[in-house]
């Protein structure tokens, strides 16, 4: 017989039992939430410490760096209650700095991609780090992702969680303005992991924050996600140049590869052949949500693994989802687990505003200003 998730969760904590560790194990291990744990997890070569900060509850086991804001690992059950990683990464600092891939990462100033690094701005041109070809990339070459974060751990009523603080100042990558970053996570009782995103500014500038967590839902380092089920509530994506900058054009999904509207394996019509995947080497495209952008969060997408049973369903606020199906993984870089990651071993589902939206005043706007007070959620929900 197959337990479902809530029901293993619910067996362990009404028999008592507590977690002793954040280690690998079964749900019956991990009922319960419990203060965050700080550890030393490594120092840069100016000597600054970096921690990791373990936390768990509703069944959800999280491990996050102060470096770069990122997740180095996810712990979810599958439908037996085994425990397994979900999240791709490393076991040591030095590979996270030295890496380029943005596992786990916290994404700022601006997620995804500027062409040319510039934009203009109340009329005024700015010119941003270059770190993707010509073109700007998840905030330039030492983005959010590259920073020391502070960190407060909290717990509200059944809820545990990390406050993440950055201050990017004024000119830092090209920005306009000292943006004042604050980041939530938050585990709730029943497992679910929702991030806050909030921001201010003292000049107008863009911001566009995401997360880069790379899925595998049968285990990093397990194999590919092509047998991944995928649902995307998204009837247009936006197609991309050569440099992955998206053309102006709002495309329909229906009749292409890209029509996830009714869910299919990942891997189904990865090789179609279709000139926008042969240009990017599988998807790595910004879905244009049906629901636009919300006061609330709502669903917007669902990945199931058929063997494990676990699933993860993604709502946001965020008028855009971008889905990467881990094209350039070229088995040169070696896993948490001490296995090697090849092309289509995780997939990212960033939500966002859409890429080079600073250039295209048609979009949803990506612009703050002073007085305002960016904001924006979404919320990971598992199951199996």
């Amino acid at each position: 017989m197959e337990l479902n998730r809530r029901t293993v969760i619910a067996g362990a904590a009404a028999a008592g039992i507590a977690a002793s560790t954040l280690g690998t194990g079964t749900a019956q291990a991990a009922s319960g939430g419990g203060k965050p744990v700080k550890e030393l997890f490594g120092t840069l070569a100016d000597g600054t410490k970096v921690y990791r900060w373990s936390l768990a509850n509703g069944g959800t086991r999280l491990k996050v760096l102060s470096y770069g804001g990122i997740i180095q690992s996810l712990e979810i059950p599958d439908r037996h209650g085994k425990y397994a990683n979900v999240s791709l990464g490393y076991d040591n600092l030095a590979a996270y700095v030295a890496g380029t891939t943005f596992f786990g990462a916290t994404i700022g100033r601006y997620g995804n991609r500027i062409a040319k690094g510039q934009f203009t701005l109340d009329g005024k041109s700015y010119q941003l780090s270059v770190n993707d070809g010509v073109n700007s990339l998840h905030g330039g070459a030492k983005g959010f992702n590259t920073k020391v974060w502070d960190i407060e751990p909290f717990t509200s009523g059944s809820d545990v969680g990390l406050h993440l603080y950055y201050t990017s100042v004024d000119g830092e990558m090209g920005y306009p303005g000292t943006l004042k970053t604050k980041v939530t996570f938050t585990l709730t009782k029943h497992g679910d992991w929702r991030i806050d995103y909030e921001a201010t500014t003292d000049k107008p500038t863009v911001v566009n924050l995401t997360n880069h967590t790379y899925y595998n839902l049968a285990g990093e380092g397990s194999g590919t996600i092509e047998d991944h089920e995928l649902t995307i509530a998204a009837g247009r994506y936006t197609p991309t140049d050569t440099g992955l900058i998206p053309t102006g054009e709002l495309a329909t999904v229906s009749g292409t590869p890209f029509d996830f509207r009714k869910g299919k394996p990942v891997g189904q019509d990865i090789r179609a052949g279709h000139p926008q995947q042969v240009q990017a080497k599988g998807f790595d495209h910004n879905w244009v949500l049906d629901k636009g952008v919300t006061a609330k969060p709502q669903h917007v997408a669902t990945l199931r693994d058929p063997r494990s049973g676990r699933t993860l369903k993604i709502a946001t606020d965020q008028p855009g989802l971008q889905f990467y199906s881990g094209n350039f993984l070229d088995g040169t870089l070696v896993g948490t687990s001490g296995h090697t990651y090849r092309q289509g071993d995780g997939l990212c589902l960033e939500t966002q505003h859409f890429p080079d939206s600073p250039n295209e005043p048609s979009w949803p706007t990506t612009v703050l200003r002073p007085g305002q007070t960016y904001r924006t959620t979404t919320i990971h929900s598992f199951d199996n």
